[in-house]
C-alpha cells in the first residue's frame, strides 16, 4: 500500500516538473518573441513614402513607393539607384520631417 501512493505522489511531481518547465519556457522564449514581432509588424505598417529606413543589410536609404509586401528603396545621393525589396528586409524607420 505504501508503495503505490509513492508511485502516485511520483507521477504528481513528474507532471508538475514538466509543467513548471512549460511556462518557463513560454516566459523565457515564446512571449519575447511574439512582443518582437508585433513591434517590428507594426514599425512597418507606420511607414511612409519619404521615410529614411534601415535594411538587414546595413544600407540607409528612402522609401520612394509602398505596396503590400513590397518597397522601393533609393539609395545614397545618386537618385537613379532605386531597389525594390520586401518590407521584411527593413529593420529601422526613421519618418521624415515635416
Amino acid at each position: 500500500m505504501i508503495l503505490a501512493a509513492s508511485n502516485g505522489t511520483n507521477i504528481l511531481f513528474i507532471v508538475g516538473y514538466i509543467a513548471f518547465f512549460a511556462v518557463l519556457m513560454y516566459f523565457i522564449a515564446i512571449r519575447p518573441q511574439k512582443k518582437q514581432q508585433k513591434k517590428q509588424q507594426e514599425l512597418l505598417s507606420s511607414m511612409e513614402v519619404g521615410d529614411s529606413v534601415l535594411t538587414t543589410s546595413g544600407f540607409y536609404g528612402v522609401v520612394i513607393d509602398i505596396t503590400d509586401d513590397t518597397v522601393i528603396v533609393e539609395f545614397g545621393s545618386n537618385k537613379n539607384c532605386r531597389i525594390p525589396m520586401q518590407k521584411s528586409a527593413i529593420v529601422e524607420v526613421e519618418k521624415a520631417e515635416g
